[in-house]
């Protein structure tokens, strides 16, 4: 048995069926049944099999910290997926202290996608978006001129912060810090780890986004914001939902992507992403290596293939071609040679949670940045 919240979706419709038609040419008349749980409650349900000790054999996991948090549930894969190191990317999201436990489907990042034909109608060259944070503003100006908001942001969920972090850190931290966050060296009280929550506080203060974003949510209020055209900026994701294609249902080929803005001198902006969604085996299934296969199934080429061309995933497997896709996601290949790990993934469930409630404090004018750095580096046990 499978548990998820993706095999329910028209969208994966044929990735499913291909990854179901990959297992069974080497486990003929064994019944696979996915179960497609509703992603609000999926970690309660989830967390609620774990307790007792029995559930799904095969269970889907968002990368970082919610698998981290889960792995003496889950078994080491490493022996069963060794052919699969090269040919898939992301791996580390799944992966702790030196042992894999899940396999990444997709590539979740943080891009920063801009409509086209909002610049153009501002004035702006939509074919060179901005690269420093003053360019930024002056974009956001003429745009509001232009009678757009510069930003679309949910974060009635509270994870409107994660993607804030993620999406504009690599042009505010040095590398050096950047690696270190990664690395779990973190240092909450240096100026440009507190730059990244006072522009959070500083653009809505100044109403750059869309109206109410605190009782906006993430999926898919923020996402409709933008692909209306009621706002020119968005940090989303480049998964299989709030991406490329989907916006390129509203915005045809108007769906730019730009880097983050240098905010610090010396940094390196970069395309924040790690491994997205993978299935990771339970502990307590009675058929390791069928579990296994079958999470090798699932992330085949031909299945991999499939969810790209129909959900519009930027597909963990390197070896898919896109020369035939948008513009778009040319663009987000080419950058995940020199891609980074994203900043929120690094963090644990627990940080993200308090993170998500203090993001909104901010919002409010409730909590000071400096009091939500301090709770957040006495909860990441960090300084």
């Amino acid at each position: 048995m499978v548990w998820d919240w993706k095999s329910g979706d028209k969208t994966s419709a044929s990735y499913i069926e291909k990854a179901k038609a990959d297992f069974a040419k080497t486990h003929p008349g064994v019944t696979v049944e996915f179960v497609a749980q509703p992603f609000d409650q999926y970690y309660t349900l989830l967390g609620a099999a774990i307790q007792s000790g029995k559930g799904p054999d095969v269970m889907l996991f968002n990368g970082g910290g919610q698998i981290r948090d889960r792995v003496d549930a889950l078994l080491p894969i490493d022996e069963y997926v060794a052919g699969d190191k090269q040919r898939l990317a992301g791996w580390d999201a799944f992966s702790k202290d030196g042992k894999t436990y899940g396999a990444p489907v997709t590539l979740q990042g943080h891009p920063i996608y801009y409509n086209k034909a909002l610049y153009e109608k501002a004035g702006l060259d939509p074919e060179q978006p901005p690269k420093t944070w003053d360019e930024l503003m002056s974009a956001c100006a003429a745009i509001k001129k232009a009678g757009a908001k510069c930003f679309a942001l949910g974060n009635k969920e509270g994870a409107g912060i994660q993607f804030w972090m993620s999406g504009l850190a690599p042009g505010i931290l040095t590398p050096k810090e950047y690696d270190d966050w990664i690395a779990g060296k973190r240092d909450w009280n240096s100026p440009a780890v507190k730059q990244i929550f006072k522009l959070w506080k500083e653009v809505n203060d100044n109403g750059l986004n869309n109206d109410g974003a605190n009782s906006t949510a993430m999926f898919n209020d923020a996402f409709s914001v933008f692909s209306s055209g009621k706002a020119a900026h968005i940090i989303s994701l480049m998964s299989d939902v709030g991406h490329w294609k989907d916006f390129g249902e509203f915005l045809g080929d108007k769906v730019g992507v730009m880097q983050a803005p240098v905010v610090t001198a010396g940094a390196e902006p970069a395309l924040p992403y790690d491994g997205g969604i993978g299935y990771a085996v339970a502990k307590w299934t009675k058929d390791p290596k069928t579990a296994a296969d079958l999470v090798r199934s699932l992330t085949s080429t031909d299945a991999l293939t499939a969810f790209y061309s129909d959900a519009g995933a930027i597909a963990s497997d390197t070896t898919i071609d896109v020369s035939q896709a948008p513009p778009a996601v040319g663009t987000l290949v080419s950058q995940l040679k020199s891609g980074k790990p994203a900043l929120h993934v690094a963090l644990s469930s627990k940080t993200l949670d308090l993170m998500g409630r203090l993001s909104q404090k901010l919002l409010s004018g409730s909590a000071s940045v400096d009091e939500a750095v301090k709770q957040l580096a006495a909860s990441d046990g960090t300084g």
